[in-house]
């Protein structure tokens, strides 16, 4: 990131959005690699392990039902899904966002579309599957692209003028 202008709240917010986007993105290769190496059956054993002082003493927990009910439910193929589907995520995201912090013009259009691509996908389920935490994410993520579109104009804008200041050095 260029150091010739000075520092704005929303600079420091882009910074700061883009590096929990980035650790977003590692701790999605974490869990991918997680979900390659644990058996389905390890999963259910740790969650019923997990869960069973809570439903000791209180065995209609709805969420601690719902979480041994879907990891009772969980095969193969559905963890190796899982795993590939956290694995390109994760790969995506940490190497546009390693790449707009390291000023790469061409890594902005593409966070803005893989995030756009994301946000609308994270829309669908929504209507479909409606929790607050989705909320929350896509809202960031909305957060995120609002401020590279920002960056990215900004940084074509320090460019050209770059470019046009070179270019009249030369001649004069």
């Amino acid at each position: 990131m260029s150091g010739t202008r000075r520092r704005s709240l929303l600079d420091r917010t882009f910074v700061v959005a883009l590096v929990l986007k980035g650790v977003d993105g590692v701790v999605e290769l974490v869990a991918g690699v997680a979900l390659l190496l644990v058996s389905p059956a390890q999963i259910e054993a740790v969650t019923r392990a997990l869960a069973r002082p809570e439903l000791h003493e209180h065995p209609h927990d709805p969420i601690a039902n719902s979480l041994v009910g879907y990891a009772s439910g969980l095969s193969v193929s559905t963890t190796l899904f899982g795993a590939v589907y956290l694995l390109v995520h994760g790969v995506v995201k940490v190497v546009l966002v390693v790449a707009v912090l390291r000023d790469k013009l061409w890594a902005y259009p593409w966070l803005i579309g893989v995030l756009v691509a994301f946000i609308g996908w994270q829309g669908y389920e929504l209507v479909v599957h409606f929790s607050w935490g989705l909320v929350a994410l896509t809202a960031f993520d909305i957060l995120i692209v609002a401020l590279t579109v920002r960056e990215y104009r900004m940084r074509r804008q320090d460019r050209a003028r770059v470019a046009e200041t070179g270019a009249q050095g030369a001649v004069g």
